[in-house]
């Protein structure tokens, strides 16, 4: 197995920096050293197959995304990135694992999916990749499947509040999921929107003629995701399991979960790259169709608001813990095209997962995050959230050598034709541009990203068993 040396570079943590070398044996971290470190008086460079000099530049753990839909079937389509073309863009962007949703439709057994997603992840990922199940029809076979997948390494489990017919579950049948995961010790997801009131605010738009993508964000209001936030956080209060929101976009239901953690409630939340930068007005406003490049769930936020700059501060008070991408991407062309005249056939989903690490990186240089909360919500923590660290999100001996070097004198402008590998023909980042620029990413010591060019395959990544979580008071 090959021997790599970092040198030069600035190793970044979630408690700190410091100038260290780090050196790599095979697929793991051997040693992080003192700079010009020797070993048994020889000169540590000149005994290692390949040294990297980071000099100037920072040397981060890789990217961990813990919300990501390859290939999922949403609306009558499919994601458009296929597990390699997903993964190959995550690679780009400095992500080495992403965790993905195994997704269980009412009439399908957990299972069953889970080997599913499984055989399609196989042999085609560039990067390490887990699995998250989606429960829709909670019913004693699906608890049961709860303790069967923890012994698999899936350990958390996604339940919505929203979209009747397809994965709605009642709050019976969340109380039941959330009381196994109370005994379990799995971690249990929520998508948190009112579904009922989202349902009848849509169908009163459509029928009053209201069909651009505009009111797909005002028929899915502020208040439907306060009060299941709320409502979820009583659930998860009542049996005592953990509860991780996901996407969380408005700010009064960041006050929901601050006000939980204040209590003492193992309850904790993700927001996502477009709810920081994007808004109602300026996105989904767009003119004709445009706004349909940035349908999701829950949808943009007005900035009038206050909601993007409010998200920023809840990643600098933890009272938001971590940036996924919830990335599920569609094209224009077939996919988004469904909805022309009714918003509500719009496939909902932004495709993030290349730029995530660039765009949270963007707010270090505008001052929203320090450099090691940099590293910390986009590593660190989604590794101790679910299950990964030690082997993932930190750079110390016996971890994977999973490294991103990061130059902050470089330069990255995203869109279609500049910075763009994801399997669509937009970009929700178009002209965005981010004063740095990943160089060189490593995946368990293998360099897969280097200069501009790629040079992982399909099949590097590995499945990861995870854990329990790992950062539960």
């Amino acid at each position: 197995m090959a021997t790599t040396l970092i040198t030069g570079g600035l190793v970044v943590g979630a408690t700190g920096s410091a100038k260290m070398d780090v050196l790599i044996d095979g697929g793991t971290i051997a040693a992080v050293l003192a700079p010009g470190s020797t070993v048994l008086g020889h000169d540590l460079a000149a005994s290692v197959d390949v040294v990297i000099d980071a000099s100037g530049k920072y040397v981060v753990p890789g990217g961990v995304d813990a919300h990501t839909h390859m290939e999922m079937p949403f609306g009558g389509t499919f994601a458009s990135d296929t597990f390699e073309t997903g993964t190959t863009a995550a690679a780009w962007g400095g992500t080495t694992t992403i965790v993905d949703f195994v997704v269980q439709y009412p009439d399908q057994r957990p299972l069953e999916q889970y080997q599913v997603w499984q055989d399609k992840a196989a042999g085609n990922c560039a990067i390490d990749y887990g699995f998250h199940q989606i429960l829709s029809d909670v019913q004693d076979d699906s608890l049961k499947a709860m303790d069967e997948l923890i012994a698999e390494g899936v350990t958390s489990f996604k339940l919505f509040m929203a979209y009747k017919g397809v994965f709605l579950s009642d709050d019976g049948q969340i109380l039941r999921a959330f009381q196994k995961g109370s005994e379990n010790g799995a971690l249990m997801m929520m998508h948190a929107e009112n579904g009922a009131m989202i349902d009848v605010l849509v169908q009163q738009a459509v029928s009053a003629g209201n069909t651009s993508p505009y009111y797909h964000g005002l028929t899915r209001p502020w208040q439907a995701e306060e009060e299941a936030t709320h409502r979820a956080i009583m659930i998860a209060d009542l049996t005592g399991a953990p509860l991780y929101v996901v996407h969380v976009s408005a700010k009064q239901a960041v006050a929901q979960i601050a006000a939980a953690r204040d209590r003492g409630l193992n309850v904790f939340g993700e927001t996502c790259p477009q709810y920081l930068y994007l808004s109602l007005e300026e996105q989904l406003g767009a003119p004709g169709f445009e706004g349909a490049k940035w349908v999701c769930s829950t949808p943009l936020r007005s900035r009038a608001e206050g909601h993007q700059s409010h998200m920023w501060q809840s990643l600098r008070t933890n009272d938001i813990q971590m940036v996924s991408t919830d990335h599920c991407p569609f094209c224009m062309k077939d996919q988004k095209e469904m909805g022309i005249g009714d918003f509500s056939k719009i496939p909902n989903g932004i495709g993030s997962v290349e730029h995530r690490m660039d765009l949270m990186y963007q707010g270090v240089v505008s001052g929203e995050i320090t450099l090691e909360r940099w590293v910390e919500i986009t590593s660190t923590t989604p590794a101790r959230m679910f299950g990964l660290y030690g082997r993932k999100g930190v750079i110390q001996p016996g971890a994977d050598a999973d490294v991103v070097i990061y130059d902050p004198k470089g330069h990255t402008s995203i869109g279609l034709g500049k910075t763009h590998h994801m399997n669509m023909d937009y970009s929700a980042w178009e002209g965005f541009e981010i004063d740095g620029h990943v160089d060189t990413v490593l995946s368990r010591g293998s360099v897969i990203v280097d200069d501009g060019a790629f040079l992982g395959r399909a099949g590097h990544g590995q499945y990861v068993k995870r854990g329990l979580s790992q950062y539960l008071s």
